[in-house]
């Protein structure tokens, strides 16, 4: 396995309502409301990017305070935050006023008593698009993802709305992004964690490069080539291909008193299992023409030119990722470390971060245990 070089080194180009709060107009694809639902076989769109199903769940609300909504206001404040962001108002944290002590002493019950419904419902329209899905195989995925919440807008008026008796709803109408990168400190004492007395058996460490194409072919799609290093150590090989990742439910949770906030995903992935020998021929083309370098962020280059494959397929984005995984049949922690870079607009992100999956809870929502 080839050296990694450290990012440094390289040359760089709350307490809720008793129910789940409405989510917010800019939390919600605003495509929902122009949709004609006599075919719902696929009727996907793009918010921000991102891809989401006509009938998904996003919904913001903060967690672990013991007092009711007319007291929220006067005992949290937003507060800057330093991270890398292309351009705007500096980020917003939600965090609780000093001295501040009305706090749940176990939030994660009440956080399942709450996104329960959701979940249900969400999985209920993933299993139907299961059923649909004749040409791919569809991977549902139940992951919770750990990091902070970040809110978006002037920095005195956001304070003066959020001291308001609506300062609550005032929060939900912000626009909002989930920052993943949690601090080294963090990454180390979860890794140092015991976790063999919790039952959870560590899996082996895997550097993985993710390779997003675009296809001309299919605008609304993305293609992901999940790819490894090859064994002369020279060059990486490609051995499975997903398409377009469609978020089904997404439930942020600012974690008021705790060292990181929450974000409870399910997505879904298709997994291509019926490429013409052309189109993996026209994939594999641009893999083979990659180049590992580790002085590039996203660790892969590509020759002038050889970044595209035939007129249809083109590398829009590339990460590098190594993660160490420790888990059981039920759950599996990550721990990763992500080098990415967008060929479209040339940003790059560096982050440490640490996610939960929960096959268990996907594998008894597929049999209905839960209904």
């Amino acid at each position: 396995m080839s050296a990694y070089i450290p990012p440094h080194k390289r040359h760089t180009k709350g307490s809720p309502s008793p129910k789940p709060s409405p989510a917010p107009e800019s939390l919600i694809p605003t495509f929902k409301k122009n949709l004609n639902f006599g075919n719902q076989k696929r009727k996907e769109k793009y918010l921000g990017g991102i891809l989401y199903a006509h009938d998904a769940v996003s919904k913001w609300f903060p967690v672990g305070l013991t007092v009711d909504d007319s007291q929220f206001s006067s005992l949290v404040r937003l507060q800057p935050v330093s991270v890398e962001r292309k351009s705007g108002d500096k980020p917003l944290s939600l965090v609780l006023m000093e001295g501040t002590n009305q706090l749940l002493d176990k939030p994660w019950l009440l956080v399942a008593k709450i996104v329960t419904e959701d979940l249900l419902l969400s999985f209920q329209h993933v299993k139907c698009e299961m059923e649909q899905s004749n040409m791919e195989e569809l991977k549902p995925t139940l992951v919770a993802r750990f990091g902070r919440i970040l809110f978006y807008g002037n920095s005195s008026n956001s304070q003066e709305s959020l001291k308001s008796p609506l300062g609550e709803t005032a929060l939900r109408q912000m626009k909002k992004s989930f920052y993943t990168n949690v601090p080294l400190s963090y990454m180390e004492y979860i890794g140092n964690l015991p976790f063999e007395t919790l039952g959870l058996e560590y899996g082996e460490e895997k550097e993985l490069y993710y390779i997003k194409l675009s296809d001309n072919l299919r605008s609304d799609s993305t293609v992901s080539c999940r790819c490894a290093i090859a064994e002369d150590q020279k060059r990486i090989q490609l051995y499975k291909i997903e398409v377009n990742q469609v978020r089904h439910m997404v439930e942020d949770m600012s974690c008021l008193g705790k060292s990181s906030d929450l974000r409870l995903m399910l997505h879904t992935k298709k997994i291509m299992t019926a490429l013409s020998d052309e189109e993996i021929a026209g994939i594999k083309n641009l893999i083979d023409s990659g180049i590992l370098d580790s002085e590039v962020k996203g660790g892969l280059r590509w020759p002038i030119g050889k970044d595209s494959s035939g007129g249809r397929y083109a590398v829009i984005g590339v990460w590098h990722t190594t993660a160490k995984s420790y888990g059981n049949l039920s759950i599996r922690f990550k721990l990763r470390h992500a080098d990415r870079f967008d060929f479209r607009s040339s940003t790059s992100e560096v982050s440490w971060e640490t996610s939960l999956k929960m096959p268990g809870i996907v594998s008894q929502l597929r049999v209905g245990f839960f209904l």
